[in-house]
């Protein structure tokens, strides 16, 4: 990236570019034939497969950054653990990123933290250790680093263009008709082009100056002050645990909301936000109890707090976990694989988001990663509205091999913190889709296994040659038919 503006005009409209899509809620549980969005026809499982029959409680762990524990439309699917009284401290989950001394927001990234390790020559306890290796994660680490500082400047420097024309157009804010009437100055005309684009879309000039510029310098700024700052390391001060030592289970916090439940909150609505009620929106699942697991920060997550969420999750009777993170390094895969085996030995079908830079990560790293093709694991692609050339979604990762399916992951409707309702784009809602769905199978066929449940999945999925290549079943997962297949193995 460079400072000049251009590049920061093509950022500002790569940010508001799936403002595109129709913004329809609930239209990832909509049939494509009946109502000409490629949804994966829950309601039409509802209503022609699944009325009258009864349910068995399904718990689903939601490893994420928080859920908000009050929200109108989720509080009533929240896993209560048994083994705390209720409502006292514990009762929906555990946060591996807190003490009793508070929590962590940010985190490093940690190609960070790796570099820092080698820059202390404490190397022992990282994966690859070798000089080659430090030097590309340095390369790396840089580069980043430089990319980040210079997008706060650049948003800034427009930001401030923008300032300025505001002022000579004596408005505070501006409509895109006064955008269109402005005569633009000597190196004005590309701030103008970018404001009437992005007004063009939703006439909302604060909204559009908040979310689009003044957001965007704050999330640049957080990546260059903390998650790329080698001087910056939060754990001590907030977990205090032995970070090496991945066998440590001991440590952390009830508090599940966290100070930003933002991301877990919309995943956990994608699942169980409750059905027919009247509000927000309707989860995939009708009879579903949401196990909150915080373990993401902003920034990635660590290894060690990966592999203890999955063990709990495990030991707590979770039979789905969602896995809505990832990163292109790994300080202890070894501490991962070892609990993801532990939770496949207990039934337990796990659903990995594919991550969201347009990737082949069949060629390209990202951790967490399953050990075997064999294994109930499943990683998900985004796919959007239609059955075209743009079903993959722009952003998504794909892989022949390493991803299993689609799911919808375009402007996504669901739950926010303080019992609001948002549209976001991601794999990181795909998974959630999937994994309602697994939950929603074992709800209704309770005696197939994890693996039974994944194979069920995959099957049924819908081909589609737009998906052809870009992973393992070319298709978007589909309740209907996955939920009709399950009958018949379940006989």
């Amino acid at each position: 990236m460079n400072k000049n503006i251009f590049k920061t005009c093509f950022i500002l409209w790569s940010l508001c570019g799936s403002a595109a899509f129709a913004q329809t809620p609930n239209w990832q549980n909509m049939d494509l034939q009946r109502d000409s969005v490629f949804g994966i026809s829950t309601e039409k499982a509802y209503n022609e497969l699944l009325k009258g029959k009864t349910p068995v409680p399904v718990i689903v762990a939601v490893i994420d950054a928080g859920v908000d524990t009050s929200h109108e439309d989720l509080k009533a699917v929240l896993w209560h653990n048994p083994k705390v009284r209720p409502f006292d401290n514990g009762t929906y989950g555990w946060s591996f990123i807190g003490s009793a001394k508070g929590n962590v927001k940010v985190d490093n990234l940690e190609v960070t933290r790796q570099v820092r390790q080698y820059m202390s020559k404490d190397t022992a306890k990282l994966n690859g250790s070798d000089l080659m290796t430090y030097h590309a994660e340095k390369r790396d680490w840089q580069k980043q680093k430089k990319d980040a500082d210079e997008m706060v400047q650049g948003i800034t420097n427009f930001k401030n263009w923008l300032d300025q024309i505001c002022r000579e157009m004596c408005k505070t804010m501006p409509t895109l008709a006064d955008f269109k009437a402005y005569r633009p100055k000597d190196g004005e005309q590309h701030v103008v082009d970018v404001m009437i684009s992005l007004l063009g879309e939703n006439d909302d000039f604060a909204g559009i100056k908040k979310e689009q510029i003044d957001d965007a310098i704050e999330h640049y700024k957080e990546v260059a002050d903390y998650q790329l700052n080698l001087n910056y390391d939060p754990r001590p001060l907030y977990v205090g645990d032995n970070y090496f030592n991945s066998r440590q289970r001991d440590y952390g916090s009830p508090d599940v909301n966290g100070p930003d439940p933002t991301h877990g909150t919309h995943v956990s609505g994608i699942i169980a936000a409750v059905r027919n009620n009247g509000l927000g929106m309707n989860g995939i699942c009708d009879d579903v109890q949401i196990m909150a697991i915080r373990a993401v920060p902003d920034g990635d997550e660590r290894d060690k707090d990966i592999a203890n969420a999955i063990r709990y999750a495990a030991d707590h009777g979770a039979k789905v976990i969602n896995m809505s993170f990832g990163k292109p390094y790994s300080q202890d895969k070894k501490a991962v694989d070892a609990a993801v085996k532990y939770a496949l030995k207990k039934d337990v079908l796990l659903v990995q988001a594919a991550g969201n830079s347009n990737e082949d990560i069949d060629t390209t790293a990202n951790f967490p990663s399953r050990v075997s093709a064999g294994e109930a694991y499943i990683v998900v692609g985004a796919s959007g509205m239609k059955n075209d050339s743009t079903l993959k979604a722009s952003f998504s990762n794909y892989g022949k091999t390493a991803v299993d399916v689609f799911a919808p992951g375009v402007q996504i409707y669901s739950s926010m913190p303080g019992s609001k309702y948002a549209y976001f784009d991601g794999t990181s809602m795909a998974s959630p889709v999937v994994a309602g769905l697994a939950a929603l199978i074992r709800e209704y066929h309770p005696k197939l296994s994890a693996m039974q449940v994944k194979v069920i999945i995959m099957r049924s999925a819908v081909v589609t040659p737009y998906l052809k290549g870009r992973c393992v079943t070319s298709g978007v997962v589909n309740a209907f038919n996955a939920l009709s297949l399950a009958a018949q193995e379940d006989r």
